[in-house]
């Protein structure tokens, strides 16, 4: 029962890649391997890293309200949070970033992983921008209405409830106080409450209009960057479609993503990108070799980074397991050791 989330990935996982690889012609498939112009890989993933980076300056930016951190320490971090997820379950490598910001910079587990859920919720707003975009150009498939409309829903609301958080963190107290004060055992109580106000300070960036503005901008102009690499990595294979297609097909596979899987986003990321092209007209034996090599160029690069500046921090296996642990399980003791970074800020 302990790794049941584990076993839902693998199971999701290989629903997907069943409807993916549902009546795929092998022949044409290994054939469209073999006859691809890899070299369209190499500006491909120089344009992700790009994307990367400015991932990087959007966290430091949310960051700011509790430290100043360079983005010379940032982005090892960001990539190992990344290397994380492409190698735990459950995006464990959120929790991981966070595990060693904490560690090297002293900024609270709960204030940063809340700057990491408005990350997420950001990015899966400008996904459905992309699909509000493209739509009178390139439909949707049907499969995928319901699926989207759930989605904006759920990010919609999200967002406005983050907002109230932020915008109201006297009265959320007061109502949050009374409900642990009532429910919570009591030596419990000072913990939970930490956790609460530290989280409050991860989403001071929902105070400001104009901070909201520019991490909406930002997180566009990274999804366009990502979008810009499906595009190269489409110059490898014998098909065209428009950028906008492209576009619908980022917002898709990315929001697909988000339900559990494998590690990698194994068969949640593959099932929807094939389904999309195929849509537009593209042979499901090509549509299925490019996503399959999109998807290894866009997990393998930052997995290696990731596994590598994992060496240079003395970071181990143990320090993912530990931070997995944290996410499974929501222990309220964590960070009782955290540096006086995250004081308390509420008006």
């Amino acid at each position: 029962m302990r790794h049941w989330k584990l076993w839902l990935g693998l199971i999701i996982s290989i629903f997907f890649l069943g409807i993916a690889l549902y009546g795929l012609d092998l022949a044409h498939f290994w054939e469209a391997l073999r006859e691809a112009n890899y070299w369209w890989l190499i500006p491909g993933i120089l344009v992700y890293f790009i994307t990367v980076w400015v991932r990087t300056w959007r966290w430091q930016s949310m960051l700011s309200h509790m430290a100043r951190v360079p983005l010379r320490t940032l982005f090892p971090i960001v990539v190992i949070g990344y290397m994380g997820n492409n190698v735990y379950p459950a995006r464990a490598g959120e929790v991981l970033r966070s595990y060693v910001l904490r560690r090297n910079c002293g900024i609270a587990m709960s204030a940063s992983l809340a700057t990491v859920v408005l990350e997420r919720l950001f990015d899966g707003l400008v996904m459905l921008l992309f699909v509000a975009v493209t739509l009178p150009f390139a439909p949707l498939p049907p499969v995928f209405r319901s699926l989207v409309i759930g989605f904006s829903a759920l990010f919609l609301c999200a967002f406005l409830g983050f907002v109230v958080l932020a915008a109201r963190p006297q009265l959320m107290s007061r109502w949050y106080t009374m409900i642990v004060d009532r429910f919570a055992p009591g030596w419990l109580r000072p913990h939970i409450h930490g956790l609460f106000d530290r989280f409050i300070i991860g989403l001071q960036s929902l105070r400001s209009p104009r901070d909201m503005i520019t991490i909406l901008l930002t997180s566009t102009f990274i999804w366009l960057g990502e979008t810009l690499k499906y595009w190269f990595v489409m110059h490898a294979f014998p098909f065209e479609v428009s950028f906008l297609v492209l576009m619908l097909m980022t917002a898709i596979v990315n929001l697909f993503t988000t339900i559990p899987s494998t590690p990698g986003y194994i068969g949640t990321f593959d099932a929807p990108g094939i389904a999309t092209l195929t849509q537009f007209g593209v042979p499901h034996a090509i549509a299925a070799g490019y996503t399959l090599v999109l998807h290894v160029a866009l997990w393998l690069p930052i997995t290696l980074l990731g596994a590598w500046y994992m060496l240079r921090q003395s970071l181990t296996w143990r320090d993912l397991d530990r931070a997995a642990a944290i996410q499974a399980q929501s222990t309220p003791n964590v960070e009782t050791n955290d540096t006086v970074n995250s004081q308390k800020v509420l008006p």
